[in-house]
């Protein structure tokens, strides 16, 4: 018993560890993070605003209106592409932009073969798009008045082919405020920031679709989306793409200029992790790695924790305090970088618990062949 202790005691060590290290390294990213200006010059160039939208028809009157809102650019060009919505989608678009007198509402297509719904909707609307900056807004996400022009003025200044301003995600039911933190605060702790500006590795890459702003000519001359045609993170594999081909890509703090509610359910949260996190871990040995660190740094600290106690040993439960109060200051940096909770840092572990589950289940169905999204299957 003795010598199980001593492991564990060991791992704990190394657990607070890695989660101090982790944590400095969260507040080095939220102190060089690019940061949009609050105040942007007018923007005289063409900018074409795109939202992809299927089945959006409880979030698509507030997407647009928010955009009709949008202020100091001269020349804006605004499409809805109906991606062969089932509900009231196109009606809705359509009664905003007539009631406003501008604004194109496009039928999608079916989706071809060796193509997924997102990217070919997004690559539809390139097509149309007359912009030299293309400013993508998903049906979820609610833009402020200066958010065109401060992306594009950031795009424009850091001479850059993509920036995706990452928007402050609204968390209010206990499942949201659980796992949805964990969005900026994995690139927030994982990623290092400058590093991946000025380097070509991809696998040091992060975007969010959400909101993304492009450059016209660096997205056709890649051929749009049909880069990432079969892509689940489109996202993510279309800033790979462009760094590949020699162009620089940033994420940056969308905090002040939109926001977003993504999932309003656990079912519907669970269901869109599912889909996506498969893709982001990269493969099973890759998914199994990062829950092995995850737990390490986040679980076992707040476990040692108590071990510690009732078992008497002091180091152990001092290791596992520190482990336990670096994961949560981690987290709070983070909440207070991207316009999050404090007070919902405390429940990290649960939060990186839910995370691993999340990864089994992605991963699982996947496996079986079994993941779907708004009526699709995704076979990318």
């Amino acid at each position: 018993m003795t010598r199980v202790g001593d492991v564990f005691e060991e791992v704990a060590g190394v657990g607070a560890l890695l989660s101090g290290v982790l944590t400095v390294h969260t507040i080095y990213n939220t102190r060089v993070l690019r940061r949009p200006t609050p105040e942007p010059p007018r923007v005289t160039e063409a900018v074409t605003v795109c939202v992809p939208a299927r089945n959006e028809a409880e979030n698509i009157e507030r997407c647009l209106r928010a955009i009709v809102g949008t202020q100091q650019v001269d020349k804006l060009q605004l499409l809805v592409l109906d991606d062969c919505s089932t509900d009231a989608t196109a009606a809705i678009a359509e009664e905003v932009l007539r009631s406003i007198n501008d604004g194109l509402v496009i039928a999608g297509v079916a989706v071809p073969d060796g193509w997924i719904g997102k990217p070919h909707a997004c690559e539809q609307l390139r097509r149309v798009a007359n912009g030299t900056v293309l400013v993508f807004v998903d049906a979820d996400v609610v833009v402020e008045p200066h958010a065109v022009a401060s992306a594009v003025e950031l795009l424009r200044r850091l001479e850059l082919a993509m920036v995706s301003p990452y928007p402050r995600q609204e968390a209010i039911t206990p499942a949201e405020r659980l796992v949805q933190p964990l969005l900026q605060w994995l690139w927030l702790t994982f990623l290092p920031l400058r590093l991946s500006e000025r380097t070509r590795p991809v696998s040091m890459t992060a975007a969010n679709g959400q909101f993304m702003v492009l450059d016209a000519n660096a997205l056709a001359s890649i051929e749009g989306f049909s880069a990432v045609r079969n892509r689940v993170l489109d996202d993510v594999e279309l800033a790979r793409v462009l760094k590949r081909s020699g162009r620089r890509v940033v994420v940056a703090d969308g905090t002040a200029l939109a926001t977003c509610r993504m999932y309003a359910s656990w079912p519907s949260l669970r269901d869109g992790y599912t889909k996506n996190l498969w893709a982001g871990t990269g493969s099973p040995t890759g998914a199994v790695g990062i829950a092995l660190l995850l737990t390490v740094a986040y679980l076992v600290p707040p476990v040692a924790v108590l071990t510690g106690l009732v078992v008497r040993r002091r180091r152990l439960a001092l290791f596992g305090m520190l482990g336990s109060l670096a994961g949560v200051a981690g987290r709070v940096v983070s909440a207070r970088a991207s316009g999050g909770s404090n007070i919902d840092a405390i429940a990290h572990p649960v939060s990186v618990s839910l995370l691993i589950g999340l990864m089994a289940r992605s991963w699982r169905e996947r496996h079986r062949g079994a993941i779907t999204w708004k009526g699709r299957r995704l076979d990318g």
